[in-house]
C-alpha cells in the first residue's frame, strides 16, 4: 500500500527511513526501508482501523495504524512501534498471528496481524488519525478504505480466526538425534524447549504449515514424559510436576524472547505423570476441539500418528522441527 504523501514532520530528529523510496520508473513510496503496519482483532470479531487524516494519501479512508521503518527495524517491530506512537496499543498487548508481505521489489509493505492479548481502547497519540474505532468485521467493507487496505482485506479477514498449533513429543524429537541425550535426558529437553522458546517467539515460514501468506506465529505444546519432566525451561522453571495430571498441568508461558520483547507468544509444557503418548493425543484433540488448525504433532511413533489423525491433526517427523532451529 504505497504511500504518496509523507506524515507531517515529527518533534526532533528523523530517522534515516522517513524518506522516501523510488522505483526504477519514478514511482513513490513512503519509507525508505520499506513500512509496515498492524491489524489487530479483539478477539469478539473487531478490528482496530484508523480515520486518516484528510491531509496524508488518500485521506478520509480507513486503514490500519503504521508507517515507515526505522533503520535496521524489522517488521514486526515497525508495525508495533507505529502502532503504539499513533493509537496507543500497549507494546507488550499483541499475541502475533501472521504476517503478510506486499513487495514491489524496490519498497516492501508488510501487513503484521495480531490478537489484543489484554483490553484495550485506541488513543490518538499523533496528527495522523481522524478517528480511531474497534469496528465489527462484518462492517468494515461499509467504510471507504484506503486501497492498499482494501486490496489485501479480504484475504486478511478470511484467516483472521486461523490458529495453527503445533504439538511436540519431545522425548521422540530427543531421541531422532544420537547426541547423548540419554545422559542426561533432563539437560536434553530443556535444550529442546530453548530452542522451540526462540520459534515461538520468532515464528516460522508459512509454507512449513501449509498457509497462505508470509509468516506465522502458531501457539505451541511440548508434552515431556519420565525423566524429561525435571527439564528447565523459560516457562517455568525445574520444579518438575510430577503427580500432576496431563490435563491439568498446563504452563503458559508469555515472552517476546531476547531478540523481540514488544509481542507475547505462546508455548505450553505439559508433564505428563504417565504416558506421554495419551497427554499427546489429550493436547492435540483438545486443540481440534478449540478449532485451532491446522494442528501439527511432531513425532515419528507410528502408533502415534494414527491416534492423533484420527481426530483430526496432521504428522511432521521431528526433521520437520529440527530444520527451523
Amino acid at each position: 500500500m504505497p504511500d504518496a504523501t509523507p506524515p507531517g514532520p515529527p518533534p526532533g530528529p528523523r530517522d534515516p527511513g522517513d524518506a522516501w523510496a523510488i522505483g526504477p520508473d519514478g514511482t513513490k513510496a513512503w519509507g525508505r526501508f520499506g513500512a509496515a503496519g498492524l491489524l489487530v482483532d479483539d478477539g469478539s470479531g473487531r478490528v482496530l482501523l484508523q480515520h486518516r487524516v484528510e491531509w496524508s494519501h488518500h485521506g478520509g479512508t480507513w486503514g490500519i495504524p503504521g508507517g515507515a521503518r526505522h533503520l535496521g527495524e524489522d517488521a514486526v517491530t515497525g508495525a508495533l512501534r507505529e502502532s503504539a506512537e499513533e493509537a496507543g496499543v500497549p507494546s507488550d498487548g499483541v499475541d502475533l498471528r501472521h504476517t503478510s508481505l506486499l513487495d514491489l521489489g524496490f519498497w516492501t509493505y508488510t501487513t503484521v496481524v495480531g490478537r489484543a492479548s489484554v483490553p484495550f481502547e485506541p488513543v490518538i497519540a499523533d496528527r495522523e488519525s481522524l478517528e480511531l474505532a474497534w469496528v465489527p468485521v462484518d462492517d468494515v467493507d461499509d467504510l471507504p478504505l484506503h486501497p492498499g487496505f482494501g486490496a489485501s482485506w479480504p484475504a486478511l479477514r478470511a484467516r483472521l480466526a486461523t490458529t495453527p498449533h503445533v504439538v511436540v513429543d519431545a522425548a521422540n524429537v530427543v531421541g531422532s538425534v544420537p547426541d547423548g541425550w540419554w545422559k542426561d535426558r533432563a539437560g536434553a529437553a530443556s535444550r529442546l524447549l530453548g530452542s522451540v522458546e526462540a520459534l515461538a517467539a520468532e515464528g516460522v515460514p508459512a509454507g512449513l504449515l501449509d498457509l497462505p501468506f508470509d509468516r506465522w506465529w502458531p501457539r505451541w505444546t511440548v508434552v515431556l514424559e519420565g525423566e524429561a519432566r525435571g527439564a528447565a525451561s523459560g516457562a517455568d522453571g525445574a520444579d518438575g510436576g510430577a503427580g500432576v495430571g496431563a490435563s491439568a498441568f498446563s504452563e503458559q508461558k508469555t515472552s517476546g524472547g531476547d531478540a523481540r520483547p514488544d509481542h507475547s507468544c505462546s508455548l505450553d509444557v505439559v508433564r505428563a505423570p504417565g504416558s506421554g503418548d495419551d497427554a499427546i493425543v489429550e493436547a492435540a484433540r483438545a486443540a481440534v476441539d478449540a478449532g485451532h488448525a491446522p494442528v501439527v504433532v511432531v513425532t515419528a511413533d507410528r502408533e502415534l500418528r494414527a491416534r492423533v489423525e484420527s481426530i483430526g491433526a496432521v504428522v511432521r517427523g521431528p526433521s520437520w522441527l529440527r530444520e527451523q532451529f
